[in-house]
């Protein structure tokens, strides 16, 4: 491991049990939360995680452990009852396209963020994915616990074992096949400052609103890569901590799917380096990918567009920068 990610590692990796709710409350003071779900079709796990959080940390929890002061879900355009059921589990539910809505919303988990930071009023905002299958309310102690103990801290990144399950079957640590296979290798070979970094595409993270409103959010699967790095690049390493926060089942995508995930996060990643000058003009850059199936006949091909797109950081957005003047 590279030698400051190294020592990066031992002085900022803690573990969720090292934030208990007392100590939390004790230092949060007037400090305000929000929790924010990104969501498309997941009403099978949202309301269970909705719910989990008001009653725990929220406003159904006693005074004492009101962690939580806002609990939003980001509906990026679901066909199914996602709104519904978050909403009767005690959420508020924001459509995507009802937040600044003289922009056109694209779809994309990135965008759907980007989008929330207008639609929440926290200091701290909390990343969770809405497909959690093993949500505790210890991931989101977990995630404030060093942004409320020190002020150079700005984003925490999860942590934690993602068993692969198949039916019966479950591969320990299966889980992260883009970051194992993309990521990791990327980062190492590009960033080695953040080779310490166990988890770079962790979907459950906290950042303070001071950092996010300053980064461009790509709209698709590149947004987490790109807080990551650019983080880095705005703050330091020392800006960005991580926290164990167990074990992330969630539901798993085929193949085809992580091959187009990963090559949004692969040109986010050279589009950061091509904007330093060290490797290819932006222009340069391929913005599809050519995918394969076995057909009857042989094989067919499928191309798709990469998400290229990012938001400008939403303190240049007029709309935004007014409403936060006031």
């Amino acid at each position: 491991m590279h030698e400051s990610a190294a020592a990066w590692f031992e002085r900022r990796t803690t573990s969720a049990e090292d934030w208990p709710i007392d100590l939390l409350m004790a230092l949060k003071g007037a400090t305000r939360v929000s929790v924010v779900l990104p969501a498309l079709n997941e009403e099978a796990t949202v309301g269970r995680i909705v719910e989990s959080i008001r009653l725990s940390l929220g406003s159904g929890a006693p005074t004492s452990r009101r962690l939580v002061d806002e609990l939003v879900v980001l509906d990026s355009g679901s066909s199914d009852r996602t709104g519904d059921v978050a909403r009767r589990a005690g959420a508020t539910v924001v459509h995507r396209d009802d937040v600044l809505p003289h922009l056109p919303a694209v779809r994309g988990k990135g965008e759907a963020m980007w989008r929330s930071l207008a639609a929440t009023t926290g200091e701290l905002v909390v990343f969770i994915d809405a497909d959690l299958q093993s949500f505790t309310p210890r991931y989101i102690t977990g995630l404030l616990g060093p942004l409320l103990a020190d002020d150079a801290v700005h984003l925490v990144k999860a942590v934690y074992e993602r068993p692969l399950i198949e039916g019966s079957t479950v591969v320990s640590a299966g889980g992260g096949r883009v970051t194992e296979l993309l990521a990791r290798p990327l980062l190492n070979a590009l960033w080695p400052e953040l080779a310490g970094v166990v988890q770079p595409l962790a979907g459950e993270y906290a950042a303070r609103r001071s950092l996010l409103e300053q980064v461009p959010f790509p709209c698709g699967y590149g947004v987490e890569i790109a807080l990551l790095v650019d983080t880095l690049d705005l703050l330091g390493l020392d800006a960005i901590a991580q926290v164990d926060l167990g074990v992330r089942v969630h539901r798993h995508h085929d193949e085809l799917r992580l091959g187009r995930m990963a090559a949004e996060i692969l040109r986010t990643a050279l589009h950061r380096r091509a904007r330093r000058g060290d490797l290819v003009e932006l222009g340069a850059l391929g913005s599809t990918i050519t995918q394969f199936d076995r057909a009857t006949t042989g094989f067919s091909h499928h191309t798709h567009d990469v998400a290229g797109l990012e938001r400008p950081p939403m303190s240049t957005v007029a709309e935004y920068a007014g409403r936060i003047s006031h």
